[in-house]
C-alpha cells in the first residue's frame, strides 16, 4: 500500500447506487483526503475521481428474464473483479445496493480478512427473508436507509448503522409546486399529471404503451389535463416516442422531458410512477401517486412463486406500514384501472392533503445527513492503524 493512501473499493449496480456512492465518496474524502476509490461505478462516481474498472451499465439489468440474458457476462465481471481484489485487497470494500452481485463478492473478501460494508439493506423485510444469514456471513456492517431496518439486523447480531436516505437530504422540505409550474409555463389551476414509466429500456418495453393508454383515458375524463413525461436517456425517449406513434397518441398533450423528473413531479397534481426509487422521490416531493409495475411474464411468474412477506411493493406503503397509495402490478396494471385510480385521487382533495402531510413526516424521519453518517460508519470500520496512517484529516 502506498504510504498515506486509504484504498476503498466500491461496486454500484445502477443509477441510484451511482448517486449514493458519489455522495459517499465526497463525504469520505472530506475526512480522508488520501483515499482512492475504484471498482464498478457510473458517471457521478467518475465525476468524484472514481477509477471505474467496469462501467455500471454492465450490471444495470432488472428482472429474472433480463438477468438471465446477461448472466454469463455478469458472472465473468464478478469473477474478474474478485480475482483482482483478492490479489491486491482494499482497506475496505463497499457494496452499494445490487445484493445479488455484491453479497457473493463480499463473502469472498470477508473470508480473506477484508472489511466489507453493504450500503442499502437488501429488502429482506419484503421477501427472501432467509437471505439475512447470507448477509451476516458476507458483511462487516450494513448501512440501512430506513428506520425500521436496524432492529431486523440487531436481532441476528449483524452490525448495522441507520444513516437515513440521501434523497431526503437532497430534496426540499417545502412544497415548490407553484414555482415549478410557473417555471414550466403552466397555470396554477390546470390539471397536471407526471408519468414516470421507468428509467430502464426493459421497463419502457413493458410499460410505455400502458402509460400512454392510461393518459388517453385520463384526458377523456379531464379534458384540460396535461402530462409531463421525464425520460432518463435518448434510448428511453425514443422508445416512448415509438409507443406514442404505435398508440396513435400524437394529439395527446404529452410533454416529453430529458431528465427533470423532480420538476415534473413537483409540478404535478398526481404522479403515475413505476415502482422503484422514483416512488420515494415522489413521496419526498409530497406528491400523491399511483404505483404501477409490469415486467417480463417469466419474471413475474417467478416472483409469484417465490412469494413475499408484505402485501405492498411501493416504498411509500412500506414506510407507512400500510396502503397509503394504490398499487397495480402486472395483470392488474391496465389502463382502465390506472386511469380510474389517478382520476379518483385527483378529485379527492382531502386525500391528497392527508398524503402530503404524511409524506412530510416521512421526509423528516429520513432526513439524517446520510452521506455524512455513512462516511463516519465506513471510517469507523477501518483498522485503527489505517486511519492513523492516513493522517490527521481522518478525524
Amino acid at each position: 500500500m502506498t504510504a498515506g493512501v486509504v484504498r476503498i473499493a466500491l461496486v454500484a449496480g445502477e443509477a441510484s447506487g451511482d448517486l449514493l456512492a458519489s455522495q459517499l465518496i465526497e463525504a469520505i474524502r472530506g475526512r480522508l483526503p488520501q483515499a482512492v476509490f475504484f471498482g464498478i461505478g457510473g458517471p457521478r462516481m467518475l465525476g468524484k475521481g472514481f477509477d471505474a474498472w467496469y462501467p455500471l451499465e454492465k450490471l444495470a439489468v432488472r428482472g429474472y428474464a433480463e438477468v438471465l440474458r446477461h448472466f454469463r457476462e455478469i458472472v465473468a465481471i464478478r469473477r474478474g473483479l474478485r480475482r483482482r481484489l483478492l490479489a491486491d485487497p482494499p482497506d475496505v470494500f463497499i457494496g452499494v445496493d445490487a445484493p445479488d452481485f455484491n453479497l457473493g463478492l463480499e463473502r469472498a473478501l470477508k473470508r480473506r480478512g477484508v472489511t466489507t460494508v453493504h450500503y442499502v439493506s437488501p429488502s429482506i423485510w419484503a421477501w427472501r427473508g432467509e437471505r439475512i444469514h447470507k448477509i451476516g456471513a458476507a458483511v462487516s456492517r450494513v448501512l440501512a436507509l430506513f428506520p425500521f431496518e436496524p432492529a431486523i439486523y440487531e436481532r441476528q447480531g449483524i452490525p448495522v448503522s441507520y444513516v437515513g436516505h440521501p434523497l431526503a437530504d437532497m430534496l426540499p422540505l417545502a412544497d415548490a409546486r407553484d414555482a415549478t409550474r410557473e417555471l414550466l409555463g403552466f397555470p396554477e389551476h390546470q390539471a397536471i399529471f407526471a408519468l414516470l414509466p421507468g428509467s430502464r429500456q426493459s421497463e419502457l418495453q413493458y410499460m410505455a404503451d400502458t402509460f400512454i393508454e392510461t393518459a388517453r383515458r385520463i384526458h377523456d375524463a379531464i379534458p384540460d389535463a396535461a402530462f409531463l413525461v421525464p425520460l432518463a436517456t435518448r434510448e428511453t425517449r425514443s422508445m416512448f416516442e415509438a409507443a406514442r406513434q404505435r398508440c396513435a397518441a400524437e394529439d395527446l398533450p404529452l410533454r416529453l422531458l430529458f431528465g427533470h423528473a423532480h420538476q415534473a413531479m413537483m409540478a404535478a397534481d398526481v404522479v403515475l410512477v413505476a415502482s422503484g426509487t422514483a416512488t420515494l422521490e415522489a413521496a419526498l416531493l409530497k406528491r400523491p401517486m399511483v404505483i404501477v409495475y409490469k415486467m417480463a411474464p417469466f419474471s413475474a411468474w417467478l416472483m409469484r412463486r417465490i412469494g413475499g412477506y408484505l402485501p405492498y411493493v411501493g416504498l411509500p406503503n412500506v414506510l407507512a406500514g400500510r396502503f397509503v397509495v394504490p398499487e397495480f402490478i402486472q395483470d392488474d396494471a391496465t389502463p382502465a384501472n390506472l386511469a380510474q385510480a389517478v382520476v379518483n385521487l385527483y378529485a379527492d382533495r382531502g386525500v391528497r392533503a392527508a398524503l402530503q402531510t404524511l409524506f412530510h413526516s416521512l421526509h423528516l424521519q429520513l432526513r439524517q445527513n446520510a452521506a455524512d453518517k455513512a462516511a463516519q460508519a465506513v471510517i469507523g470500520c477501518l483498522p485503527v492503524a489505517v486511519r492513523e496512517h492516513a493522517g490527521p484529516a481522518a478525524g
